[in-house]
């Protein structure tokens, strides 16, 4: 094995990285480097291009000290990069320039080449992602491009949930994961094992090609039924949320966070659930947050789970937590929430990176999305990102602007001591995880791993656990099929067919199913991404109720 690897790389590797290969994931990986050399007997990955072995290098060295050996060698504007994580892009053959002709998301977004070079990042999220293959080829582009930077830093790379349909998939498109419910399913089933066995088979996936880090799961509790994303929580029982979101981060991370994790990203602390009206806070038009009956740390119990359990990251909502601070600010500004209650009450010493977009306005053609600045809107973007950094928080979701951090540093508002403490954090993140030692994947057990038969063998039957029936008049279930005559509406007719005999006439049938969106009050907007969005009242009125409920049966399906 060492003469193979000799010819391949021109040196001998060392029995850690020789350890390496015998991974399922990172198999031969290793190779992929060009930095690899042999300095005194040991092999390591010069990231650094110095021809020695520095201390940051050395995966024998302790995570703290390699992190301040580097930490001592980077520049403000390296440092500053670190603190901000935003969408790449990977193109349909793998490919991670940007294209002339590219369309939709892949149109909008800057690439990892640019990103890395001009912008000092290494924190990107995925939105739009290409068949499994080509996104382990394009992971690993993006980390060879990373590995010739000034220090050779490693990207983390960070995901949406890719393992629920979704009917707004430009961010969580599934493609060849395996399909499971959605954390409201999962609340249904209610078994802590399976949740953690869904993690474990998530944490596979991901792994297979190069996705580190979780933004997930919700701790958010659903005490708002008008809130447009209560299908992505546990629900409004704060118990249960509690044992779910430890199970669904012990799946993802192990028991401490290490080479083979996902890093979690739990979100939205301290609980986005409750929002007035059920009008969400990705939007101008959101009131703030409201707690009746003083049921503030109610919300928090799913968190403290998560603390339980090491959750590797934190993210605050966007919403106002109104008249429980001493400034009515989003959580993400807000000091009281950060420092006080999360850093100081909670001792909560992993990442905290704030939820996407809350320093610079986004721009869709005509149409111009505001920033998630609440209660600070007349600040300007400068004063916003020394607002975040005065709260607690380490890095910014969404945005591509560390030279306003530079500029803030530069100009004595912001002290680089300050930045150093939240640069420490985002890099024991890469050190743990390994990155730093072999941040590559092998692209052909990818193929192997992801949507692997028996986790989407399990996914299925776990989808079919989810159903919950709410209601069955007359013992009307279970149906007997074959001579049902059935009216199907938004079904597939030929999956009813299976069944019985599917009629055009709702009043030729003998059972009826349909499927219906929750009713909901459109906003007046213009921006496309707050249509998909369904707030307010979930009352079925007018000619619609009644079309819909004077058929024999009716099956509401919420997403």
């Amino acid at each position: 094995m060492k003469k193979i690897i000799l010819l391949a790389c021109g040196a001998v590797l060392s029995g850690a990285a020789l350890m390496s290969l015998t991974n399922p994931v990172a198999s031969k990986s290793i190779l992929q480097s060009s930095l690899l050399i042999t300095r005194n007997g040991v092999t390591f990955r010069d990231l650094n291009k110095n021809g020695k072995l520095d201390i940051y290098e050395d995966e024998k060295q302790p995570v703290e000290a390699r992190v301040t050996d580097l930490l001592s060698q980077m520049n403000v504007e390296e440092k500053a990069g670190m603190m901000f994580i935003n969408g790449t892009l990977i193109n349909e053959d793998g490919s991670i320039e940007k294209k002339p002709d590219a369309k939709g998301f892949a149109a909008m977004l800057p690439s990892a080449i640019e990103l890395i070079d001009n912008r000092k990042m290494n924190h990107f999220n995925y939105w739009q992602v290409p068949a499994t293959k080509e996104m382990a080829i394009g992971y690993n582009a993006i980390q060879k491009h990373a590995e010739m930077s000034r220090l050779g830093i490693p990207v983390t790379i960070a995901s949406d949930p890719r393992h629920y349909f979704s009917n707004n998939i430009f961010t969580m498109s599934a493609n060849s994961f395996s399909q499971w419910p959605e954390q409201l399913g999962f609340a249904a089933i209610g078994d802590e094992k399976l949740m953690k066995e869904f993690g474990d088979i998530a944490r596979q996936e991901y792994l297979a090609v190069g996705i580190r880090e979780a933004l997930h799961p919700m701790a958010d509790l659903a005490t708002e039924p008008r809130w447009p994303r209560v299908s992505g929580t546990f629900g409004e029982d704060a118990k249960l949320s509690a044992r779910m979101v430890k199970a669904y981060i012990l799946g993802f991370q192990g028991a401490n966070l290490g080479k083979n994790s996902v890093a979690c990203m739990t979100k939205h602390f301290s609980g986005g659930g409750p929002q007035k009206e059920g009008l969400d806070p990705h939007f101008e038009f959101q009131k703030g947050q409201i707690y009746p009956g003083k049921m503030f740390n109610y919300h928090l119990i799913p968190f403290e789970a998560a603390f339980e359990a090491k959750t590797a990251a934190i993210m605050p909502y966007y919403g106002v937590p109104t008249d429980q601070t001493t400034e009515n600010v989003a959580f993400g500004f807000n000091k009281d929430i950060i420092t006080k209650l999360l850093r100081e009450k909670y001792k909560y010493d992993g990442i905290v990176c704030t939820d996407w977009g809350l320093i610079t306005d986004t721009h869709m053609g005509p149409v111009v999305w505001p920033a998630r600045a609440w209660g600070v809107e007349n600040l300007s973007e400068e004063d916003r990102v020394r607002k975040v950094i005065e709260a607690g928080c380490d890095q910014f979701g969404g945005e591509n602007r560390p030279e306003l951090v530079v500029k803030l540093v530069k100009d004595g508002k912001i002290s680089e001591n300050r930045i150093d403490q939240s640069v420490r954090r985002l890099l024991r993140q890469k050190f743990i995880l390994g990155l730093f030692d072999n941040p590559f994947v092998d692209v052909e057990k990818a193929s192997q791993i992801v949507g692997r038969a028996d986790f989407k063998k399990l996914g299925e039957a776990t989808q079919r656990r989810a159903m919950t029936l709410l209601k069955n008049d007359n013992n009307l279930l279970p149906l007997k099929s074959g001579a049902l005559k059935i009216y199907v509406k938004n079904v597939d007719a030929k999956v009813a067919a299976q069944y019985g005999t599917v009629v055009d006439n709702p009043k030729d049938a003998d059972i009826a199913v349909i499927r219906v969106n929750t009713p909901w009050v459109p906003v007046e907007t213009q921006n496309f991404f707050a249509k998909g969005f369904h707030h307010g009242d979930l009352d079925f009125k007018g000619k619609r109720e009644r079309r819909y409920f004077t058929v024999v049966c009716c099956c509401s399906y919420h997403r």
